[in-house]
């Protein structure tokens, strides 16, 4: 049931105001009914209150994402919308399917959250699936003005997870590796490794895209496996633009990936990674990267992490933080520092031995 309340104004006429929920600034939203009596402003709200419940009675949590996902679906990159679709099949749906969206409150949703973090979804997933349900219920709002059921549901807080780096004499280890096996596979990881490219990039790179005269690498594309949106549990390889503008970038060829390069130049129209038409995806990226990884003796990490290892590197370098962000693609220098940049413990005890011990010298 709607919330209201009726004013008798100054101009003597009355106004009756339903509660709407929050505004994205937090603020209350109203709907307004004036009238020149109290009796005929609370007869319209009652009007008002009886169509909405006998229209909301009939609209599920199903009903109402089938039409929002319809809403959007046009307007999002297809890799988005199959995410959501995902996070809604196997989350969201199966909890909340039947039920009516008017009659959805607080305590619903916050023992949902409470099951998805118990059955060890992390922290930061489950507050994905909660922005998505806060985006779904903000659409109802506007459409079918329901008391938001979301408005006082706080995110999981999110836990910074630790990510697995080879030390510095692991990374010597690879490099000496990689040096005594020129293979394709030893390529893409060498050019994650002095370039910081995410591996969906790595694996869309053609030739056409390497420009080894200017001696720069242009990132244009990305790839990745989604599910299909016909429901099926098919999936597919799709190749798009990357995640955003700043993901589009120019990156300096640095001298020691020149020779190597060279050595496996192919045709603008192929792929890097195979000097083919046919590229190698992700996951099989991933599988050969583990297979160098034991063929070299080192501990399994990652991908992603030679993203974070060519980071950490650049900064010990002294790379100015604003350089190295556009290198990674980042929108801000503040993501580049929260999350690519790690400090070995060598080197918080070099900082930690230039502490003088004449700070505790005796006059």
């Amino acid at each position: 049931m709607a919330k209201y309340n009726v004013y008798h104004r100054k101009d003597g006429r009355w106004e009756g105001r339903i509660s709407r929920g929050k505004r994205d600034n937090g603020k209350r939203k109203y709907q307004y009914i004036f009238g020149r009596t109290k009796n005929e402003v609370l007869k319209k709200i009652d009007i008002i209150i009886e169509n909405e419940q006998h229209y909301k009675c009939q609209k599920t949590f199903n009903l109402l994402f089938k039409e929002w996902s319809n809403s959007i679906k046009h307007r999002i990159k297809e890799s988005t919308f199959a995410n959501y679709l995902m996070k809604a099949n196997k989350h969201i749906l199966p909890y909340f399917r039947e039920k009516n969206i008017d009659q959805l409150n607080s305590r619903e949703i916050n023992c949902f959250i409470q099951e998805k973090l118990n059955d060890g979804l992390s922290n930061r997933y489950v507050s994905d699936i909660v922005i998505l349900m806060k985006t779904i219920f903000k659409y109802a709002v506007q459409n079918y003005h329901i008391v938001n059921p979301m408005d006082n549901i706080v995110l999981p807080q999110k836990k910074t997870n630790e990510i697995t780096l080879l030390d510095e004499a692991e990374q010597k280890r690879l490099q000496d590796y990689i040096c005594k096996h020129h293979n394709l596979a030893t390529l893409g990881t060498a050019l994650s490794l002095t370039t910081g490219i995410h591996i969906g990039e790595l694996c869309a790179l053609q030739w056409s895209d390497i420009d080894l005269k200017k001696r720069i690498l242009t990132v244009r594309k990305t790839m990745q496996r989604i599910q299909y949106t016909n429901g099926t549990s098919k999936t597919k390889l799709i190749i798009t633009d990357p995640k955003s503008e700043s993901s589009k970038r120019r990156i300096p060829i640095p001298d020691c990936m020149m020779g190597f390069l060279s050595e496996f130049k192919g045709d603008d129209e192929t792929y890097v990674l195979t000097c083919s038409s046919k590229p190698v995806e992700p996951r099989t990226m991933q599988y050969r990267f583990k297979r160098i990884l034991k063929n070299a003796n080192l501990p399994s990490i990652h991908f992603h992490a030679l993203r974070h290892c060519f980071a950490s590197f650049c900064i010990v370098l002294g790379f100015d933080v604003k350089a190295l962000s556009e290198l990674l693609g980042h929108s801000s220098v503040e993501i580049t520092l929260n999350r690519y940049v790690h400090s070995s413990f060598e080197q918080k005890r070099a900082y930690m031995n230039r502490i003088k011990m004449s700070l505790f010298a005796k006059d």
